[in-house]
């Protein structure tokens, strides 16, 4: 009996030692919190007995209630369930909360005036002290709504306190509706994941002001000393109106010093039950791309596409798939995905029929390399606009499979392009590469030939009028986030704890995003009249090192501390810089000044096409310096770098 005692109040004691966890205690259920407020107004009631007490010099009063005035409290008890004041949470109470209670006083107050006048019009006799109504009135709607405040406030500083180890300390940059609104939103939402502490503004004006009870900091100096001064660890961008230049500046310097930088929404795009906190976006590295964002005209592009058959090569792409994205949001009347790779392709064919559940679709898995099966899809479907995504694009791989880079690239080209003639198909859009100009590996001469190829049958199909159908070609730069690009490499060498390889230190590339890229094969096949290759201008080159050490700073790490970065030397066939025109060409500007079109001469169809077809038996049946050696016949300009290949090059010379 002892041991069950001892072990009880061991039980006790421990419980006793546990946080009370306010978060968790369920709500009051609405008979207490009646009684809560009737309580109050018992209180309000003695109070006002003491102040009228102390106004007429009365020494002693009783504390119990009159007759007369708990009245006056059943009175002001029935207009709280008429006007239903218990019935909110009293930890989340608003505005209409107060307005209620001031109702129900107010109604209160104007019934026992009534009832006090008409009971002195027949008697003669005041059966309430009028001065005593008025000040419990006051008194009562004042303890109800303090209360509220004071119930509201200590949850508020329980939950913050909870969780003031796991809050971020942040600046809002931005003064307009937009910041103001996400401050709210932050500074209001529980548990809070971010503690503003207050706006930054790059207008002196505002300084010595303050939103929401938080002041406004004038920028007067880089932003990483603001951020310091004021014991901040990140900044959170909501000025919309920010440009590219100025936004840059800001994360750079963030960045630079280890803070975090994050992207507000705007408050017209917030997800409905969703925490505002899990929308408010890290800085991604296209946000410090060294350029303003593309912005492409798709006015053509409805009229090319709504109510159309589209076929998508290599749809299960990153390239193809954004794509496929893109044109489903013209509502063609068929959309057909072709791929050879089955779970890929099994991914945006689920995507597809969520996204976009009305729309005609078909996923289906061929090879461009096999004509007959190709054939059979064009049958089928006589698709209307051909979008040519499929190609191996692997440097370094195709460097050492050669014939692949012949049949996929080149072969596969040339049966979609002919096939698109055959069954008279409006547009044929071929994705090609900056890797074609003045081509370095196999990769980018497999690509160049397959733009010398398309844009020899388009003339020779011109000057026989025999085909209606319009050849373009989109070549632009390297894209960010596609599959094997150097970004999810990056990635994924920080997941591992690093280092970050690079090729070498004074490599540079041309970046642009997946969703540009593909507006641009987009609007291209609008835009095109058969036989142009479209180039984009992708602004300033981005040098690889710069951006390694970007993505680190990004993930919240140190380079070269945390993070190391390493440099392996050139792969086969790399070069230290792409081009998107090569010596002899020029450009032809456009309506839309950021894509431009490429003058380059095209060649013979007949030689051409005698030439791949030649190459395609060598490829079948020839060694991989053979193949290499009829690509530079084709290709004169392709000169191998960094490769076995260098030799055949000494020995044309």
């Amino acid at each position: 009996m002892l041991r069950k005692l001892k072990l009880a109040i061991f039980q006790v004691l421990e419980s006793s030692r546990k946080k009370i966890d306010f978060k968790n205690i369920n709500y009051l259920p609405r008979w207490a919190i009646l009684c809560f407020d009737t309580t109050i107004l018992l209180i309000a009631l003695v109070v006002t007995k003491i102040i009228i007490s102390n106004l007429q010099n009365i020494n002693y009063f009783s504390f119990l209630p009159t007759s007369q005035e708990l009245i006056v409290v059943l009175v002001n008890v029935m207009f709280f369930i008429l006007f239903r004041t218990y019935a909110g949470l009293i930890r989340h109470s608003t505005f209409i909360d107060a307005v209620k209670f001031f109702l129900a006083s107010a109604a209160t107050l104007i019934t026992t005036l009534g009832i006090h006048y008409i009971y002195f019009l027949f008697s003669r006799e005041s059966i309430f002290v009028i001065p005593e109504i008025l000040v419990y009135s006051i008194i009562s709607f004042c303890g109800l709504f303090l209360f509220r405040i004071l119930v509201k406030q200590v949850f508020e500083v329980y939950l913050n306190y909870q969780h003031s180890e796991n809050q971020l300390n942040v600046l809002v940059y931005g003064t307009d509706e937009n910041a103001i609104a996400i401050a709210s939103a932050l500074k209001s939402e529980k548990p809070s994941r971010y503690k503003v502490l207050g706006f930054v503004d790059k207008d002196d004006k505002n300084k010595s002001k303050e939103i929401l009870g938080l002041p406004i900091i004038y920028l007067h100096r880089k932003i990483a000393i603001t951020l310091r001064a004021h014991r901040a660890q990140a900044l959170i961008i909501a000025d919309n109106n920010l440009t590219k230049d100025e936004s840059i500046a800001l994360i750079d310097n963030c960045l630079e010093y280890n803070f975090k930088v994050f992207r507000a929404p705007l408050i017209s795009d917030i997800e409905a039950n969703k925490s505002l906190s899990n929308q408010i976006e890290k800085i991604q590295i296209e946000d410090i791309l060294e350029r303003e964002p593309i912005k492409l005209d798709n006015k053509l592009v409805a009229k090319e596409i709504y109510n159309k058959c589209i076929l998508v090569t290599g749809g299960a792409g990153s390239i193809g798939s954004e794509i496929v994205r893109q044109v489903a949001n013209y509502s063609p009347t068929k959309l057909i995905i072709l791929d050879q790779a089955e779970s890929p392709l099994y991914r945006i064919q689920l995507e597809i029929k969520t996204s976009f559940p009305d729309l005609a679709f078909e996923a289906i898995i061929a090879d461009v390399r096999k004509r007959e099966v190709i054939e059979q899809v064009f049958k089928e479907h006589k698709p209307n606009v051909v979008y040519h995504a499929a190609a191996y694009k692997h440097v370094p791989l195709m460097e050492r499979h050669p014939s692949e880079a012949i049949f996929s690239n080149v072969i596969g080209s040339k049966n979609i392009a002919d096939l698109a003639n055959i069954y008279k198909a409006e547009k044929f859009v071929m994705v090609s590469t900056d890797k074609a100009v003045n081509p370095s590996n196999v990769m980018g001469a497999s690509k160049r030939i397959a733009e010398i190829y398309v844009q020899a049958l388009q003339r020779k199909l011109q000057s026989k009028n025999k085909s209606k159908t319009q050849y373009v070609t989109t070549r632009f730069g390297n894209v960010l986030g596609s599959n094997g690009s150097v970004v999810p490499l990056f990635k994924k060498q920080i997941e591992q704890g690093g280092p970050l390889t690079i090729t070498h230190p004074d490599i540079i590339r041309y970046f642009m995003t997946i969703p540009e890229a593909c507006q641009l094969v987009i609007e291209a096949g609008a835009m095109g009249n058969g036989g142009e290759i479209f180039i984009f201008d992708m602004g300033e080159a981005v040098k690889i090192i710069d951006l390694a050490k970007k993505i680190i700073r990004l993930a919240g790490f140190t380079p070269y501390k945390e993070i190391d970065i390493k440099v392996i030397g050139l792969r086969p066939g790399e070069k230290l810089y792409e081009e998107l025109l090569n010596d002899k060409s020029e450009t032809l500007p456009t309506y839309n000044e950021k894509i431009m079109i490429a003058k380059i001469g095209s060649h013979d169809y007949d030689i051409v096409n005698k030439m791949i077809l030649d190459l395609a038996i060598i490829a079948q049946e020839g060694t991989k310096a053979e193949i290499v050696l009829k690509m530079k016949e084709i290709v004169p300009e392709f000169l191998s770098m960094n490769s076995d290949f260098e030799r055949l090059d000494k020995k044309i010379v």
